[in-house]
């Protein structure tokens, strides 16, 4: 039986650890905290990665660890594999995941401000939300990037907004 934490916990401290490096540590300096909660996801993603995959044999080439990640490494943290994986077959991947767990539940504070000048309220909402929900998006880049580099692939690994809760990661796998 393996050991496992409730996803609300989970989201809970995720949604913690990007208030509090935005809100608290880096507030005067915001464009410190993403590279700070990436850090702590690549942390995280590096020691799960070597727990599933302790058993197993090395993986070969990028794309047979690309699909260890999209299947089974997907499927422990979210309890479902990736929608869908496309690829240019020159180290560029995307991991489609249509209703990305950790963005379901987003909410956007209407008391944050944003800046720039946006005069349309429902641009201004929107823009609010991009920004949150961007912030929240580094701890799962670090995973997706701890993973891999445990797995021997060093990469970049960005994530795009179209529609939420849908979500897209590209793995940029570096020469």
């Amino acid at each position: 039986m393996g050991r496992e934490v409730s996803e609300s916990c989970v989201e809970s401290l995720v949604a913690e650890i990007v208030s509090s490096y935005c809100r608290g540590f880096y507030a005067d300096k915001p464009e410190l905290a993403a590279p700070r909660i990436e850090a702590i996801g690549f942390q995280v993603g590096h020691q799960l990665s070597e727990r599933y995959t302790m058993d197993r044999p090395r993986f070969t080439d990028h794309l047979e660890a690309i699909k260890f990640i999209c299947k089974d490494f997907w499927s422990e943290l979210f309890k479902k594999q990736i929608d869908n994986l496309k690829t240019n077959h020159r180290g560029t991947f995307v991991l489609q995941d249509n209703r990305f767990r950790w963005l379901a539940h987003m909410s956007v504070d209407p008391s944050v401000e944003t800046t720039g000048s946006i005069q349309d309220p429902s641009a201004m909402a929107e823009n609010r939300a991009a920004q949150a929900t961007g912030l929240h998006l580094y701890f799962p880049c670090g995973i997706i990037r701890g993973a891999l580099s445990n797995l021997g692939i060093p990469c970049a690994v960005s994530a795009d907004i179209s529609n939420l809760p849908a979500c897209s990661f590209v793995v940029r796998i570096k020469a």
